[in-house]
């Protein structure tokens, strides 16, 4: 796991756009927080570092946004969904294809419709208002290799007070 902690809305794009330089086709991510917390913020930064040019904004209502970039982006927001098969209705299979990146907010709560593969990004407040903690658990084959470069791309957010793993 890799620790990190930023000091605003801004500081968690960048942070997330310099994992977005790590991504590779295929790749999914579960993003993990409170109401609030910064998960579509995370999903904005991310979308900049892929290169899409288009607003990205939070698919609570539409659930799912795709955005063409260096890969396409599928952002998808679980949290009204009820029950997992709508999450397998929404064409989950379709969506993490080997041509694409995909984020899903809310994702611990389908994590049994998922493939075992995936960055699990929490987001947590801090005590400052303005402040997250933000915890990088790589779970599964493709990006265990790649912690090591995700250290490296985050360096400058790494939390050296540590926090509770995920």
């Amino acid at each position: 796991m890799v620790e990190t902690r930023t000091t605003s809305v801004d500081a968690t794009r960048a942070l997330a756009a310099a994992i977005a330089e790590l991504a590779r086709p295929g790749d999914l991510l579960l993003l993990v927080g409170d109401l609030g917390a910064g998960k579509t913020a995370f999903a904005q930064g991310f979308g900049v570092g892929l290169g899409v040019d288009e607003p990205i904004t939070s698919p609570t209502f539409a659930l799912v946004q795709s955005y063409p970039g260096r890969l396409e982006l599928h952002h998808l927001d679980v949290y009204r969904l009820d029950h997992l098969h709508e999450a397998i209705d929404l064409g989950l299979s379709e969506l993490l294809d080997d041509e694409s990146v995909t984020l899903i907010e809310w994702g611990d709560t389908i994590t049994a419709a998922l493939p075992r593969d995936y960055l699990e990004v929490r987001v947590r407040f801090a005590d400052d208002p303005e402040e997250r903690r933000i915890e990088l658990c790589p779970v599964g084959p493709s990006w265990q290799p790649r912690q090591r470069a995700l250290g490296v791309a985050v360096a400058e957010w790494i939390d050296d007070e540590g926090a509770p793993p995920c």
